[in-house]
């Protein structure tokens, strides 16, 4: 897997699963396998191209998304993801969504820089990164 400071999982949030499914499919000939979500409602669904898992995608849903519209976030490994999210505060970034915990995946938060460009933070779960274990 990836390590501090470089990208690791791309995701689309969307309002339309299916149509985006069957757009990417058709586009880059991307399989698609859903799952469920932890603690949500819905499925993950996890674009692969061969064997390989490419990307994700999960409908938005809730008043949580309200007024932002469908789009492709990237997600940056880090070794903290709390001190890295205070240090891009530091640095005059912003925090999107502080830091929150996906059982099995990692711990995540959303920033922005000071342009406003947003990305995700995420330190992976030993589940998801055995090879990081300690």
């Amino acid at each position: 897997m990836s390590g501090h400071g470089t990208f690791m999982w791309n995701e689309l949030a969307t309002t339309d699963p299916e149509a985006c499914a069957a757009f990417y499919q058709k586009l880059l000939g991307w399989t698609s396998e859903e799952m469920p979500m932890p603690d949500m409602s819905g499925v993950y669904t996890v674009f692969k191209a061969g064997d390989t898992p490419a990307a994700g995608m999960f409908k938005m849903e809730g008043e949580q998304f309200a007024g932002i519209p469908p789009h492709w976030m990237s997600y940056i490994h880090v070794d903290d993801v709390d001190a890295a999210v205070a240090q891009a505060q530091e640095l005059g970034g912003s925090v999107k969504a502080p830091a929150f915990d996906v059982p099995g995946v990692g711990r995540i938060a959303v920033i922005a820089d000071p342009s406003g460009g947003a990305v995700a933070l995420m330190t992976p779960s030993d589940e998801m990164c055995p090879e990081d274990a300690g």
